[in-house]
């Protein structure tokens, strides 16, 4: 059992949390300048995290590398904070990449959290890239009508996200933003890199890296 860090605490977490939200940034990127684009998913054996990335070509969807890694879990699963589980581990495979993705796109929420920050901003906001929250669980807030395949994920009065129907007969994914790029664009993203699955190519394929592996190989 992952114990939680000595001198930790709560308020101290939602206080980073609030201070990483302010500085989510929204803004217009220049789609059409996205060479690579990144999929990042973390899964766990017993007390050990496994982190894979997955890097494509924006244009063709091609695997131009993947990364994977392994590490000691050092927080346990408190609801709402899961960034703080995960983040470490994302960040030891995301540096070992060779070829940095333009875009990253994230397993877990973006600023669809209750406090505004999933690990998708959280991952955005430390390393400075553009990222898209891709969940497959809501994790907070209330589902619109849907038009087509899209509907917003609306809490607090505000729009926070997007549940995106990406193949008939599935459940929905929930894409909000993560840093460095607006809802319409993390959606348009996301569309362009789904194949024939419910998930985009470079998250597919990254969640498969951490199910495919042998523990430990970290040092």
């Amino acid at each position: 059992m992952v114990k939680l860090p000595e001198n930790f605490s709560v308020l101290k977490a939602r206080k980073i949390q609030k201070f990483f939200a302010e500085k989510v940034l929204f803004k217009e990127i220049q789609l059409d300048l996205i060479e690579r684009v990144g999929g990042v998913d973390v899964s766990y054996r017993k007390e050990d995290a496994v982190a894979a990335v997955a890097v494509l070509d924006y244009k063709t969807l091609n695997v131009l590398e993947v990364k994977k890694t392994g590490t000691k879990i050092f927080f346990p699963y408190v609801p709402t904070l899961l960034s703080f589980r995960e983040a470490p581990p994302v960040f030891k495979v995301f540096m070992s990449l060779k070829k940095k993705p333009d875009v990253l796109l994230v397993d877990g929420h973006g600023i669809a959290h209750p406090y505004g920050c999933g690990l998708a901003s959280h991952v955005g906001v430390v390393l400075k890239v553009p990222t898209v929250g891709v969940a497959k669980k809501l994790l907070c807030g209330e589902v619109g009508k849907f038009l087509e395949n899209k509907a917003p994920i609306i809490y607090k009065d505000r729009i926070v996200g997007m549940a995106l129907v990406t193949k008939p007969g599935t459940k929905p994914i929930y894409v909000s933003v993560g840093n460095m790029l607006t809802l319409n664009q993390a959606v348009e993203i996301v569309q362009k890199c789904v194949k024939n699955n419910r998930l985009p190519e470079p998250l597919r394929i990254a969640h498969l890296l951490t199910k495919n592996c042998n523990l430990p190989f970290y040092k």
